[in-house]
């Protein structure tokens, strides 16, 4: 049975069918963006490669409205499972380059992919967290790629005012039909090359502390 499902979500149709509907579906958000000038002035204006970082939990309500960076080449590492290989279609038929590779399986070689795809088109994406979790926890990928294409963070946030939560590790986010999303983008963060470990894991943990806190943030906004 298993053998037959991952068939069935690796078959071209399959993958068609679901950014269809992810296509449909976020057309019913009342969708609100949020600070994105903070960064793509600079993205636009003054040639910075930007790493766009978000938690595992986070990103579906952002897909659509990402797809409009399609005109940059924007690229996305993507892990090796089953499930990466089903999102890396969908990605891949928004705009978006995805480079297969993970903390735990083939992230050298995707690491190094993603450095090249920086240098030459200056905009990533990052899920920070993923494929595995825990939920927040910073992997060092995202560090060590901003360090390697000197290129600075900016984190983005969503929420919406109703929707289902997966029973997963990251409790992943789906907005229920015609509620509002936010899609807030944070500030800027720019990391120096670092000498030793201990500044490595600084930075790492300023990321994931400012992640964590900017995500209770916009939580509290929408429990007034």
């Amino acid at each position: 049975m298993t053998l037959k499902i991952n068939e069935i979500l690796s078959s071209k149709f399959a993958q068609w069918l679901l950014y269809k509907f992810i296509r449909i579906y976020s057309l019913t958000y009342r969708l609100e963006v949020q600070n994105e000038d903070v960064w793509l002035d600079d993205f636009l204006n003054n040639n910075r490669r930007i790493i766009l970082c978000v938690h595992h939990q986070q990103f579906f309500p952002a897909i659509r409205y990402f797809q409009r960076y399609q005109k940059y080449k924007p690229g996305l590492m993507i892990s090796q499972s089953k499930d990466g290989e089903f999102i890396s279609a969908v990605a891949n038929r928004t705009g978006w380059t995805t480079v297969r590779g993970s903390s735990s399986r083939g992230g050298r070689e995707a690491l190094s992919g993603m450095i090249d795809h920086l240098a030459g088109h200056r905009l990533a994406g990052h899920i920070i967290d993923g494929p595995r979790g825990p939920f927040g926890i910073v992997k060092p990928g995202v560090i060590k790629l901003a360090h390697a294409a000197e290129s600075v963070i900016v984190p983005f946030y969503t929420r919406a005012d109703r929707a289902w939560y997966a029973r997963s590790w990251d409790r992943f986010l789906l907005p229920k039909p015609f509620s509002k999303v936010v899609l807030r983008f944070g500030e800027k963060i720019e990391f120096k090359l670092t000498e030793t470990n201990e500044s490595f894991e600084e930075q790492r943990k300023i990321l994931e502390d400012s992640m964590f806190k900017e995500n209770e943030k916009l939580k509290a906004e929408f429990q007034k």
